[in-house]
């Protein structure tokens, strides 16, 4: 775009009805009373998609350069990396030590009131 010129109103009036569709869906998962599973993807399914809009749109991120994309982007996408790749290794952990060890039988011993 040519320095000073703005985006027609339309795109944001367009995005703005689109944000309110999506809000009502993501209300109507609790509405319907949604369960298990398939609640936490459809919430995290409807936040993101309204995220990506208002990052890509209203934050006029869809109109920049690809090299500030990465770097306003590229961090928090290798931080859920990370953080799915530390979850999974805790689930390694964790059952290499129950199939090691056992069961816990560790009982914590009351501890005495004082007043």
């Amino acid at each position: 775009m040519a320095e000073g010129q703005q985006h027609p109103l339309k795109i944001y009036l367009w995005i703005w009805l689109l944000l309110f569709i999506i809000s009502f869906f993501s209300y109507m998962v609790d509405y319907m009373q949604v369960q298990g599973m398939l609640r936490w993807t459809l919430i995290l399914i409807f936040m993101l998609v309204k995220a990506g809009l208002i990052i890509g749109i209203f934050m006029h991120m869809k109109w920049e350069r690809l090299a500030l994309k990465m770097a306003i982007l590229g961090p928090p996408v290798a931080i859920l990396v990370l953080i799915a790749l530390m979850s999974m290794e805790g689930g390694y952990i964790e059952g290499s030590r129950l199939e090691h060890y056992g069961e816990s039988t560790f009982v914590p011993e009351a501890v005495p009131h004082h007043e």
